[in-house]
């Protein structure tokens, strides 16, 4: 009754994906039979040098409030934890003071 009960694997029915590429039909562009030079592939800087300095400028103060807004954030998260250790010290001398009070009460009687 306890026992678990597993389905069967279904082992029979897996087939492996096989990835194979596809050959790429070589166009000759000279009647000499020499292949094409392949075009390179623009980088992801490439169009930063055919914007105006505004651009520039605009993408350097994005750059800046960005690490302004992660600084903010990590100097709240560390004004949290000392708010929050400030407050731990001070509950744990109140319940220092509370302890000794109640056992020397308890000594009395």
């Amino acid at each position: 009754m306890f026992k678990p009960k597993y389905p069967r694997p279904d082992t029979y029915a897996y087939t492996p994906a096989t990835i194979r590429p596809t050959p790429i039909p070589v166009e000759l562009s000279e009647p000499g039979g020499s292949a094409p030079v392949p075009a390179k592939s623009p980088s992801a800087f490439a169009g930063l040098a055919q914007h105006s300095p505004g651009t520039a400028l605009a993408l350097a103060a994005g750059g800046v409030a960005g690490v302004l807004a992660l600084a903010s954030v990590a100097v709240s998260l560390l004004l949290a934890v000392a708010v929050t250790a400030v407050a731990l010290s001070v509950s744990g001398v109140v319940v220092l003071f509370l302890v000794r009070a109640l056992r020397q009460e308890f000594m009395r009687r």
